[in-house]
């Protein structure tokens, strides 16, 4: 046995990696024996952190004592309340804060920006999707195309090449070189969700642009586990979720970003609310209706406390380590889980990711040959919580917060085993 391929070596790993203390800021789950879960699904749902639960406190202590004051007078005011979040999401997303809002969820924010971005004429009014998009994403677009008059016919897809499972960038640049013209809108994962591809946001943007086309990203996937550098791609928009890994709880708020070069146009049709109105006259209530510059300018409703105090206890954690020792982690991570499961001595056994770490995210999509959902199910019984994908993949999410080199060795050596007994 290659002694990389041994407990000993995973444990020395951890004694080496200077980011080990951060799992114990974090809630893991237990079997009914005490013994902590082999917990792989960040990229569905990321663990609580510990403070999480202090930070919401303080909102529901500062309402029971204040009531409607707290807007004003709680420790962290609940009027400006999203203003303690931006700077340190901008961090994460490369972004300026005038670029960064956090608001609403992902798909809301999605519509929300294509009512502004999604503009089509007579002759330009397609949109270009991967095709293996996250299917919320599908939904989002087939109905704006519907929504305007047009159909499906008109929701231009780019597909990896017959017989392979990763985009080329090639393609799209083919795409776009031949049906630009007639490309309103270019609508792209970031990070996909299936085979966590890490695409290339700058080339994308100057693709699409060179046609005139919109760029916008969907990050869900993406976001606080890679650095996808926002400002400098020079993507229009993006929208992401917080609920990954960004361990900001169930179904919290998203986050959005549009570039600072849209910052200052008022004339962009949106969508308006109470929110998005200048702040300095938006009490004076009969006001006419003046937007605010930056992202700020695409929100409508004022900020739901408490899931940004969940919000806000993760990006205190983010801040505290830093994108650039998180991204380096999650490349050590996922190199690691790559090399143990090609020691496996199996050809049913494909990983469909990309084997560079600078084009993947903090994810290992593994293909099982001839596999169904019973191996998934196998998996969870011995408390490994992966993600399923039909037809055969499982997802496994290393991620560099909380995840150990242990337990990636763990993981492989239970799932080598069930493989096995196939």
């Amino acid at each position: 046995m290659h002694y990389f391929n041994t407990l000993e070596f995973a444990k020395e790993q951890d004694v080496l990696d200077v980011l080990s203390s951060f799992r114990n800021k974090f809630h893991i789950p237990k079997d009914k024996k005490g013994n902590d879960w082999l917990y792989f699904t960040g990229n569905s749902l990321g663990l609580q952190p510990k403070s999480t639960q202090k930070y919401i406190q303080q909102e529901l202590e500062d309402w029971a004592n204040l009531g409607v004051e707290g807007h004003f007078e709680a420790k962290n005011p609940w009027l400006d309340y999203h203003e303690l979040l931006t700077d340190k999401m901008a961090k994460i997303v490369g972004a300026k804060p005038i670029e960064v809002v956090v608001m609403n969820t992902l798909t809301t924010n999605l519509h929300l920006l294509m009512v502004s971005f999604y503009r089509p004429t007579k002759t330009k009014y397609k949109i270009l999707i991967e095709s293996d998009a996250f299917p919320s994403d599908r939904y989002a677009v087939a109905s704006q195309l519907k929504f305007h008059g047009y159909s499906d016919a008109d929701l231009i897809e780019w597909k990896p090449r017959e017989g392979e499972d990763l985009l080329n960038i090639a393609d799209l640049e083919m795409i776009v070189s031949e049906q630009g013209d007639e490309i309103a809108l270019l609508l792209i994962g970031g990070v996909n969700y299936y085979t966590g591809q890490f695409l290339d946001l700058k080339r994308i943007a100057a693709i699409g642009h060179s046609k005139n086309c919109v760029v916008g990203i969907d990050l869900a996937h993406g976001v606080g586990n890679i650095q996808p550098n926002l400002h400098d791609s020079n993507v229009d928009f993006a929208a992401w979720c917080t609920y990954k890994y960004l361990n900001s709880g169930p179904g919290s708020l998203a986050g959005l970003f549009v570039h600072e070069k849209h910052a200052k146009n008022k004339d962009l049709p949106r969508f308006a609310g109470w929110w998005n109105h200048n702040k300095a006259t938006r009490f004076n209530m009969r006001q006419p209706f003046d937007v605010m510059e930056g992202a700020e300018g695409w929100q409508l409703s004022n900020p739901p406390i408490l899931s940004m105090a969940a919000i806000k206890a993760s990006l205190d954690l983010f801040d505290e380590v830093g994108m650039d020792a998180l991204r380096e982690k999650s490349e050590k991570l996922t190199g690691y889980f790559e090399f143990l499961i090609n020691e496996i001595d199996s050809e049913d056994i494909t990983i469909i990711t990309p084997s560079n770490p600078e084009e993947r995210g903090c994810q290992i999509s593994i293909q099982v040959k001839n596999a169904d959902k019973n191996l998934h199910k196998k998996l969870t019984a011995q408390h490994v919580i992966t993600d399923w994908r039909e037809p055969d993949v499982i997802r496994c999410a290393p991620v560099p917060l909380y995840t150990s080199f242990e337990e990636v060795y763990r993981m492989v050596s239970i799932l080598k085993e069930l493989l096995k007994k196939e």
